[in-house]
């Protein structure tokens, strides 16, 4: 806590925030970063191997077999967010679920499986499009930046 909060609070309250701040327990930092570890290696891991299936069974190249992996990840991070089970892993393993694009698939889905009550346009589709838009237009921002960056860089010979 800054010192400024200790400045502007009463003599009583800050007696109560050091008393309260003595009681709260300690975070297990050190276990919360493998579980963390642990969790997102596993996911990885798991995009690695439909990786590679796609491209062994599925006669895809490298380049092309992203594709198929992230939209399969997708599906079993939403599955899994709609039977409630993502929820249970990303309470034990924390940030280690937060893995780009099946944390972004839990995200969009628990939004939308949430408001599903006030209907499928406004309930579903408006509240899903509040957590997906920012995101979608930050990087749809950032693909335009970085390509007028190329752009100007390579009408003045660097590349």
């Amino acid at each position: 806590m800054s010192r400024q909060k200790y400045k502007k609070a009463t003599p009583t309250q800050q007696q109560y925030q050091i008393f309260a701040k003595d009681r709260e327990p300690k975070r297990p930092v050190v276990s919360n970063c493998l579980k963390a570890f642990l969790v997102g290696g596993i996911i990885c891991t798991i995009g690695q191997a439909l990786q590679m299936m796609y491209i062994e069974y599925f006669n895809f190249d490298e380049t092309n077999a992203g594709n198929p992996t992230v939209a399969t990840l997708i599906i079993f991070s939403v599955l899994l967010t709609g039977f409630g089970v993502y929820d249970h892993i990303a309470q034990w393993a924390g940030a280690g679920t937060a893995v780009p694009i099946t944390g972004f698939a839990n995200t969009v889905t628990s939004a939308s499986i949430e408001h599903r009550s006030e209907g499928y346009v406004l309930g579903v589709g408006g509240n899903m499009f509040k957590i997906a838009g920012p995101v979608i237009v930050y990087g749809v921002f950032s693909a335009f930046v970085v390509a007028l960056i190329k752009i100007i860089i390579k009408e003045l010979g660097g590349i």
